[in-house]
């Protein structure tokens, strides 16, 4: 069956919004074997959004429409909708109170703005939204059956499990599209295409797809067929993959963040860790505790942007910034021993350099980076980085990068215990 995806909103065609709703319903049709034909952002417009939905209904079996579903004046799906199939809006009270309800349980009055979300079409559907006042809409056209959701992801994302998903399950049959995928940390991307080359040629390069960001790979594995098959074809995929790709995987499942992996590992190996950072201003201290429990191993850091500030905290001497620049191997090192030495951890990451746009030169061009790790030990380990581009993409690399250069130290660590190695 072909389906077709319209997302409702304005501020959508602006350059500051983006369509995450349209991904989330992709996944849902992929999973049950629909076949997306159409994608379309609509502005808030009755004619617009009417035409669109007449062109559509007639082109596909399934419609499913994001948007427009609030309050206020801009929200105009069901005004579209009562222009474009000829309907009269009805008031239905049962709505009206649902939504009372839940004002009052909140201790609030509901605004009478609020009765424009019980207009239903006539001979249309409703459908109780558990997680927001605008209920969803269902409504036949001929062969096309839409549905009409609203546009806040968290109520979308209830609704296409409680609403969307059985439909298309009960319509869809046994055959359908699923995926694996799994993460890559600091690898050009042309360096995992060579490195995926052979699964190419296994499986199929329509089958693979690899997806690129600063400092990061995804690459997705895709099968269509009943789900058996794709289960165990996946299997065989996934695990190429990952044999190809070697220790370059951080993610598995393509489900954690490269600093979530760090936590795991660092819980794994009951070690903790403290940051000193110039350049990033404490960028990596932040992404640390982005993730829940992340007080178990992360002690605290230093942003020592300043150079007395490096000497004063951290105990770099003023002779190696002297001698060798704040950008440098040497002090990079040295912040990091002094990281360890004052917080009490077992590891430490240091990152001094030059974001830019200014304060280049020729020896130490923009982007130059030096990110330096110490361990258990006294053990320490170094990476000089280039990175490219504006200002945040250097600093959001060489996070990247350094927590690529601990979580490698750490995996190292735990397979040297696992394996009775010193």
């Amino acid at each position: 069956m072909e389906a077709g995806i319209v997302a409702i909103g304005s501020e959508l065609l602006g350059s500051d919004r983006v369509d995450t709703n349209s991904l989330e319903l992709t996944r849902s049709l992929r999973a049950f074997g629909f076949e997306l034909r159409f994608k379309s952002v609509v502005g808030d417009s009755i004619d617009d959004i009417a035409a669109e939905l007449l062109r559509l209904a007639g082109r596909v079996d399934l419609v499913v429409v994001t948007g427009g579903l609030g309050p206020t004046s801009d929200d105009v799906t069901r005004e579209a909708i009562a222009r474009a199939f000829d309907k009269e809006l009805v008031l239905h009270e049962q709505i009206v109170g649902d939504m009372e309800r839940r004002f009052a349980k909140a201790a609030l009055k509901m605004p009478e703005v609020n009765r424009r979300q019980a207009l239903v079409p006539e001979d249309a559907r409703w459908i109780h939204n558990e997680r927001g006042t605008a209920p969803g809409l269902q409504l036949e056209h001929g062969d096309c059956t839409l549905f009409f959701f609203p546009g806040v992801p968290h109520e979308l994302e209830g609704m296409i499990a409680s609403s969307l998903r059985p439909w298309l399950e009960a319509r869809g049959g046994n055959t359908g599209v699923e995926e694996r995928r799994l993460k890559v940390a600091c690898l050009a991307e042309s360096r995992v295409e060579e490195m995926i080359a052979p699964a190419y040629a296994e499986f199929g390069r329509e089958r693979i797809t690899v997806l690129a960001k600063p400092g990061e790979i995804e690459i997705r594995a895709s099968v269509v067929g009943r789900p058996v098959e794709r289960t165990e074809e996946l299997r065989r995929m996934h695990a190429r993959l990952s044999s190809l790709l070697g220790q370059a995987v951080f993610s598995a499942d393509g489900s954690q963040s490269l600093e979530a992996v760090v936590g795991d590992l660092l819980v794994a190996a009951s070690a903790t860790v403290s940051t000193a950072e110039s350049c990033t201003g404490g960028l990596v201290a932040e992404r640390l505790t982005r993730v829940s429990g992340s007080s178990a191993y992360f002690a605290g850091g230093a942003v020592t942007y300043a150079d007395r500030l490096k000497r004063e905290i951290l105990g770099v001497a003023a002779a190696s910034i002297e001698q060798h620049g704040s950008v440098s191997e040497v002090v990079a090192l040295e912040m990091a021993v002094g990281a360890i030495e004052r917080f009490g951890t077992d590891y430490a990451l240091a990152l001094t350099g030059v974001a830019g746009p200014d304060g280049g030169s020729e020896e130490k061009p923009v982007g130059t980076v030096h990110i330096a790790l110490c361990g258990p030990g006294g053990t320490t380990a170094h990476y000089k980085g280039r990175f490219p581009g504006p200002r945040e993409r250097v600093r959001q690399m060489a996070s990247q990068w350094a927590l690529d250069l601990l979580r490698k130290s750490l995996r190292s660590a735990l397979c040297e215990c696992e394996t009775g190695t010193s």
